[in-house]
């Protein structure tokens, strides 16, 4: 039981990693288009928080910053 757990966890990070991904790539576009923002928002709270720690017991803000360099986010 626990496998399912850890697979639905894994689930829910991608897709947070999914839509962040997505959302940056859309204000690079649109710097201005608000659902983008909020979505990239929403994504960046889920990395900094406790149960995104919970989930996975690693450092989101560590991982945030290697997603913002792979999409080449160098200055926040």
């Amino acid at each position: 039981m626990e496998e399912v757990y850890e697979k639905l966890a894994v689930a829910i990070v991608m897709q947070a990693v999914r839509d962040w991904r997505s959302s940056v790539r859309k204000l690079k576009k649109r710097p201005i288009y608000d659902p983008a923002r909020e979505m990239r928002d929403e994504c960046e709270r889920f990395f900094r928080s406790g149960w995104f720690m919970a989930l996975t017991g690693a450092n989101g803000s560590y991982i945030l910053l290697k997603l913002k360099k792979e999409e080449g986010i160098y200055d926040e």
